[in-house]
């Protein structure tokens, strides 16, 4: 006896949230990783992403 097949992990609505919620930690968690291989700090990462995203963004100086 299989069990049962389910349509959606949380539900139709969550499932879509809850995937880039993974997706983006997961990310986070990578690019983390890679910049402590060159050397970097968390904080230095942390500083370069907040640079990156203002200037996606616009709201840079």
């Amino acid at each position: 006896m299989s069990a049962p097949r389910y349509a959606y992990i949380i539900s139709k609505n969550l499932d879509p949230v809850f995937a880039l919620f993974i997706g983006g930690s997961a990310a986070v968690v990578r690019i983390n990783r890679d910049e402590k291989e060159k050397g970097k700090s968390t904080q230095d990462t942390i500083e370069s992403l907040k640079r990156r995203i203002g200037k996606a963004t616009g709201m840079s100086s």
